[in-house]
């Protein structure tokens, strides 16, 4: 980091460029950005305010010639992985959030060109008001985050393109020395061209931007999956824990047989599915903090949930449906037990006869019917909050009306989120791991396995812990993180993404990759004016 007349000099040339009122400085860029659900703190040198795009060159040239680092954000919502915080102290925000055009939009084809600051809410809109038959490719993050962040982090959904960066064909990006990144197809074929084929010509570029700081990211193209004439999902239950190695096996065959029509099948532990059904018992824990196994058996019969669930999205026409569902059933027997299809329509009567229903079954059912329908809403590209009141299951005080904040309202979250392969032996292993290591460090130990493809599980882990003064909370959430990370690589498992606060840590597990890593950082941005560290180790 240069040094204070650096920055000073530099905030007043950013000042001009983007008028006073954008320039945040010190502890005001620290109260706007401060914030996350996992309590790392970083200092904030500033933070700049970006309205259009073409600002972006200009402020980089600036960073550069005086020695300073920019981290970009696109909405700053990557709760549980570090919010808006930079990997490295006295960074300055570059906020790309105001960045919220939709470019172009291909309504034959279904490609859309999007700034940073466009979310899936706004993309929706988009979508209803020009009755353009097309998903929104949704995150459990919540309908106010941006596409384009969660699609260069790699982040994945449950509608038919599961994988969101898989789904990006194309972008423009402005590098350290202030000039513009464009693909080779789109400048020799044009934009048009390069929106429709990701790969271009000559060696794939587009994917240096994702998971790094070799660039800023300014616009993006997605290809979007055409709505279908069906949108269903299929629950199933496991009645004990012995059953699961099994239930991999027919979960794999399903996905192998139905490429397309089933989207992707999630399989969570009791404890995840009652987290999201049942509030948390905090009169009723053991001496350690952690719900007592007759308590989660208890909760388990008033919820109806069994020691496994399964959800599973399937999309296409009424006879594919139909097709889909026989051999989902003639997978699933003889393992899977409560099966049942439902379409949002269904699951929406559900949720309101359900209502009715009286007593703490009762409840019980209604609370998990309403989750249903919610999600149901997700699986039809939908935007929702139905994932965010997860964070909140520690501190349900917090949960307010309106837009949930889970860094602003103090939620205790950290993601643990390995890939697994596909092998029952290997997910028996897995879930046993992260069991043993969540309940040691008192964290619940809330498994969900996701289908990436036929091959592999993106598990996602949620450390949620209470915040308070003592820190005690989030010290033994990052050590059980730590454990958890260094036991699974110990059985094949590694996490596909990382906080923040844990690109560092990456140092000491890489060798080739992390030279080649630093090769490209030399060529590409030898001064570090770019989110220097981001996945690259110390």
């Amino acid at each position: 980091m240069s040094d204070a007349a650096d920055l000073n000099s530099a905030l007043e040339l950013w000042k001009e460029q983007l008028g006073a009122q954008r320039v945040l400085v010190g502890e005001a860029a620290e109260r706007r950005y401060g914030g996350d659900t996992t309590g790392t703190q970083r200092r904030i040198a500033a933070a700049l305010l970006v309205e259009d795009a073409g600002q972006v060159a200009p402020l980089v040239s600036v960073a550069a010639c005086h020695g300073l680092s920019l981290y970009p954000i696109s909405t700053g919502r990557n709760w549980g992985y570090g919010g808006a915080l930079p990997v490295r102290d006295d960074c300055v925000i570059v906020d790309l959030g105001a960045l919220r055009r939709i470019l172009d939009f291909d309504p034959e084809l279904g490609v859309v060109t999007l700034e940073p600051g466009v979310t899936q809410a706004q993309l929706a809109e988009f979508l209803d008001q020009g009755e353009h038959p097309f998903l929104v490719p949704v995150t459990g993050a919540g309908p106010h985050c941006s596409l384009i962040g969660n699609a260069l982090e790699r982040g994945y959904g449950i509608t038919p393109h599961i994988d969101h960066f898989g789904a990006l064909t194309d972008l423009e990006a402005v590098l350290a020395d202030g000039s513009i990144y464009r693909s080779m197809l789109s400048e020799a074929g044009g934009e048009g061209l390069a929106r429709l084929f990701r790969w271009g010509i000559g060696p794939y570029t587009n994917g240096l931007f994702t998971q790094s700081g070799f660039g800023i990211v300014t616009r993006a193209s997605i290809a979007l999956a055409r709505r279908p004439e069906r949108v269903g999902i299929f629950l199933f239950s496991l009645r004990n824990e012995a059953a699961l190695e099994s239930a991999i096996i027919r979960v794999r065959d399903i996905l192998q047989r139905l490429p397309g029509v089933v989207g992707g099948v999630n399989l969570m532990n009791r404890r995840r599915v009652l987290a999201m059904a049942a509030p948390y018992p905090q009169s009723r824990l053991d001496r350690h903090g952690l719900i007592p196994q007759a308590v989660i058996d208890e909760l388990g019969a008033q919820y109806q949930v069994l020691p496994w669930t399964g959800f599973g999205t399937l999309y296409g026409s009424a006879a594919v449906m139909a097709a889909a569902r026989r051999e989902i059933r003639r997978a699933l027997s003889g393992v899977g037990v409560r099966l049942i299809f439902l379409s949002p329509e269904r699951a929406a009567q559900l949720a309101r006869f359900a209502r009715w229903l009286p007593g703490r079954i009762g409840r019980g059912l209604a609370s998990t019917a309403m989750t249903l329908a919610s999600s149901l809403e997700l699986v039809a590209g939908r935007p929702n909050q139905t994932a965010l009141p997860l964070c909140y299951w520690r501190n349900p005080a917090a949960m307010g009306e309106g837009m949930l904040d889970p860094a602003r309202d103090g939620c205790g979250l950290r993601w643990y989120s390995p890939l697994v392969p596909m092998r029952p032996r290997q997910v028996r292993e897995y879930v046993d791991m992260v069991e043993r290591i969540g309940l040691e460090h008192g964290i619940e130990p809330l498994i969900t396995l996701t289908s990436l493809n036929d091959r592999v599980f993106d598990s996602t882990v949620p450390l949620i812990f209470a915040r308070d003064e003592s820190g005690a909370g989030q010290r033994a959430a990052r050590a059980c993180h730590r454990a958890l990370v260094a036991a699974g690589r110990e059985i094949g498992c590694f996490p596909y993404r990382v906080g923040v606060d844990g690109m560092g840590e990456l140092d000491s597990l890489l060798d080739h990759s992390r030279d080649f890593g630093r090769r490209l950082r030399q060529a590409l941005d030898p001064d570090g004016v770019i989110a220097p560290g981001r996945y690259e180790g110390g």
